[in-house]
């Protein structure tokens, strides 16, 4: 059974930072490229960073320079380190991995960047 459970969210200032985890069980973590999306209240969920099985990086345009995605094989765990938030930065963010077929997703960790 495929499990993925997040947390570290939370209310921050503006220029604040956060780091998120989001801890993973029930398939060999370390050969998927593993995911964080966002859904902003009224939008769609989008993708915010992606981070493959080699270590390869990928982000949205608005969080570069800002966001940085990892992830620790030994402890099962992908992370988001979130720095310089900004209020349009507030979102519930979810990770996410595609395997045998289907997408799992974790329940979400709401992020508020509000002064």
């Amino acid at each position: 059974q495929v499990q993925l459970v997040e947390s570290g969210g939370g209310l921050v200032q503006p220029g604040g930072s956060l780091r998120l985890s989001c801890a993973v069980s029930g398939i060999i973590f370390s050969i998927y490229t593993m995911d964080w999306y966002r859904q902003a209240p009224g939008k769609q969920r989008e993708l915010v960073a992606s981070i493959t099985s080699g270590g390869s990086t990928n982000y949205v345009d608005s969080v570069k320079g800002r966001f940085t995605i990892s992830r620790d094989g030994a402890k099962n765990t992908m992370y988001l380190q979130m720095n310089s938030l900004k209020p349009e930065d507030t979102a519930v963010y979810y990770c996410n991995v595609y395997f045998a077929g289907f997408d799992y997703w974790g329940q979400g960790t709401q992020v508020t960047v509000s002064s």
